[in-house]
Order: structure tokens, then C-alpha cells, then sequence
């Protein structure tokens, strides 16, 4: 008689309670839609309330063997298209259906990509009040939104029309490919290191496709090191740069992605050096 694997059994088990979460989710997911809510024919003399499976399988374009075997918990291939239908079938809010998408894949949907999107207000007062510099971004790395620090000691993004608040291109435009340091060319390394992972995880985005298109043309330097295999999934690094009234800077730079908002990165700049520091303790006190 055949033996499995020692490490076999454990990992069973530990599915176990993850697989009994998805069949309890997708039967509550079905007892909150009524038919009649769908334009769907009420049964009658029906004890339970809710959609059928069959109902399910039929609106998701799926079979009703494999829909049943899905909500049962069952180890089985399902792809981003067929849980998106799911998704859908449900009306499923966007943090259910990354919980649906964790239950079944082990991973947090692909983010889908907006041309307008919306920031929280929470986020806004979050980046208004920081003691720091500090900017959100889409994938893009669009800018969509900075505080005043960001502006004294960066960048004032509302002096550039919004099609051009981009923080790659905006680097590169700084960039002459025969005059540029070995301390610029580390910095672009590092960021296109981590452009190319955010770039893997947009999908099929035809204005990052543009972006990338756009910037091979006009610089060299981009086209350059776009194409060597470097990635960088870390969310530091220090910028060095010269300010007009402070002389030379250095920033740390530091991000994440706030909760719930996968595809919105918030850059910190925190001070490297003494100089630093004193430039901004100078433009905090400004503002106050």
C-alpha cells in the first residue's frame, strides 16, 4: 500500500478551514440574492431562500457539477475570469471580492486600473497633516495627490499639467544620457527596478503600455536600462538632489500601499543628514 508524504497530511489540514470559509461564503453569497432581485421567476414552495446553484452556475457561464464542486471546498483550477463572473453573479463589493479571491487563489485580485481614481478623503487629510514630504501614486506612478512640504522641498506638481505628473518621466526629463552621474544612473537602476514589478502586476493597462513606449523613445537612458533584468520589490532608497535654496539635499525614501487600496502608493521623504533635517524644520515652521 502506498504512502503519502509526511508533509502531506499537515498541509491537508491546514486547507481544511480555509475550504469550509469558501463554501460558507458562497452559500451566504447565494441566500442574500433572490431571484426576483435578478428578474428570475420566484420558485415555489421553496423552504430556502436565495439563488440555486444551478442559478449561480448558469448566470457565471460555468457547469453546474463545477460550481458545486467550487462551493464544496474542493481543490480545484479556477481562473481570474471564471471568479471574476462569480464575482459578479454575487455583486460583490471590492473587499469581498478580494476576500473571494484569497479564499480561492491564496492572493488578493489583480488590480484593475482607473483612469480617474478615487482618493479617500481619509488619505487626503492623512498626506496634508504629515511632518514630511510626501506623495500618492498610482501604478503609473501617476502623481494624485501632495502635501506643502512636497512642494517646498520637492516639487510643486500643481505648476505641471496633469498629463506630465509622472514621476518617471519627470526624473528622466532631468536626465542628459551624456552628462548623467554615476549617482543619477544608480537612482534610475532602482527605480525602474521596481517601475517593472509594478508594471508586472497592471495587466493589460494601455496607458502604462503608452508610458513605457513613450519614455524607450525619448530617452535613451530609459530604453537602456528598461531593458536589462533587474527588479526591486523594496520600498527605500536615498535621493540626493540640489535645492535652490537649500543647497544639497538627501531624502529617504520610504512607501506602502494603504490598506484597501492596492493600487495607490504613499511615498514618504524622511531627512538623511543634518542638512536635511534643518531645511525641513525650516518649511515646517513656514507652515504653521
Amino acid at each position: 500500500m502506498s504512502q503519502e508524504a509526511p508533509e502531506t497530511k499537515p498541509q491537508r489540514a491546514a486547507l481544511m478551514p480555509l475550504a469550509q470559509q469558501r463554501s460558507e461564503f458562497l452559500r451566504n453569497c447565494r441566500a442574500r440574492i433572490q431571484p426576483g432581485d435578478i428578474g428570475l421567476p420566484e420558485p415555489q414552495r421553496r423552504r430556502t431562500r436565495g439563488l440555486r446553484r444551478e442559478d449561480v452556475a448558469a448566470l457565471s457561464g460555468v457547469s453546474l457539477a463545477w460550481y458545486t464542486w467550487l462551493e464544496q471546498g474542493r481543490e480545484i483550477r479556477v481562473s481570474d475570469d471564471v471568479l471574476e463572473r462569480i464575482c459578479n453573479t454575487f455583486r460583490l463589493n471590492e473587499d469581498e471580492r478580494t476576500y473571494l479571491f484569497t479564499l480561492v487563489q491564496n492572493r488578493p485580485p489583480r488590480p484593475a486600473t482607473e483612469d480617474t481614481p478615487e482618493i479617500e478623503p481619509a488619505l487626503v487629510r492623512l498626506i496634508d497633516n504629515l511632518d514630511v514630504p510626501a506623495v500618492l501614486c498610482n501604478l503609473r506612478w501617476d502623481v494624485l495627490h501632495w502635501n506643502r512640504l512636497q512642494s517646498a522641498l520637492y516639487r510643486d506638481y500643481s505648476k505641471l499639467a496633469p498629463s506630465r505628473r509622472n514621476l518617471i518621466e519627470v526624473l528622466f526629463d532631468q536626465a542628459v544620457d551624456t552628462k548623467v552621474s554615476a549617482e543619477f544612473e544608480q537612482t534610475a537602476l532602482r527605480v525602474l527596478a521596481k517601475l517593472r514589478v509594478d508594471y508586472s502586476r497592471s495587466g493589460n493597462d494601455p496607458k502604462f503600455e503608452s508610458l513605457i513606449r513613450r519614455m524607450e523613445a525619448d530617452s535613451p537612458l530609459f530604453r537602456r536600462i528598461w531593458r536589462t533584468p533587474e527588479i526591486n520589490v523594496r520600498s527605500y532608497g536615498v535621493h540626493r538632489f540640489t535645492h535652490a535654496v537649500y543647497g544639497s539635499l538627501a531624502f529617504e525614501h520610504t512607501s506602502y500601499f494603504p490598506e484597501g487600496h492596492p493600487t495607490q502608493r504613499l511615498v514618504m521623504c524622511l531627512p538623511h543628514d543634518a542638512v536635511t533635517r534643518t531645511a525641513l524644520a525650516t518649511e515646517r515652521a513656514k507652515q504653521l
